[in-house]
């Protein structure tokens, strides 16, 4: 006889909370007195945007976000909980899915340069894409149990 220790569905379960914790870190570990009061995460993205190699990411940088560097701190950084929070709890996780690996997108698109930062973000986009085609919130989730999502 064959002993399963986790199903399928268990097993992105399990994925899902490990992205879920790797948001939530990503979050944490932010200075949040310098990230919040100076914007300090977005100083350094608007060094990268200005030598970015595409004129779309440097131009959409300097419209969008320059201008408006403590916002979009907060932004990023509430984001990054909202996302690490509904992951491990199975909260409106398709949403969290979704939004997840459009932040990994645009951290992807700002940092193509570098690779060594580009495998992080390359694993949490392929676990966000895994999760949504696995509906991985039917297992040990907050939507699971109230039905949402089927």
């Amino acid at each position: 006889m064959d002993t399963v220790w986790l199903s399928g569905a268990e097993w992105l379960a399990v994925l899902r909370v490990g992205l879920g914790l790797w948001w939530l870190e990503s979050w944490r570990h932010k200075d949040k007195k310098a990230w919040f009061e100076r914007g300090s995460g977005i100083e350094w993205a608007a060094g990268i945007a200005a030598e970015h190699r595409w004129n779309a990411v440097r131009s959409g940088f300097r419209v969008v976000v320059a201008p408006r560097p403590r916002l979009m701190a907060h932004v990023v950084a509430h984001a990054e909980l909202a996302l690490g929070l509904g992951l491990i709890a199975g909260l409106l996780t398709p949403v969290a899915l979704a939004g997840g690996l459009l932040l990994n997108t645009l951290y992807f698109t700002l940092m193509i340069h570098d690779w060594a930062e580009q495998g992080q973000n390359a694993m949490m986009a392929l676990i966000s894409v895994v999760g949504l085609f696995g509906m991985s919130w039917q297992t040990w989730s907050l939507d699971g149990a109230l039905g949402w999502f089927g």
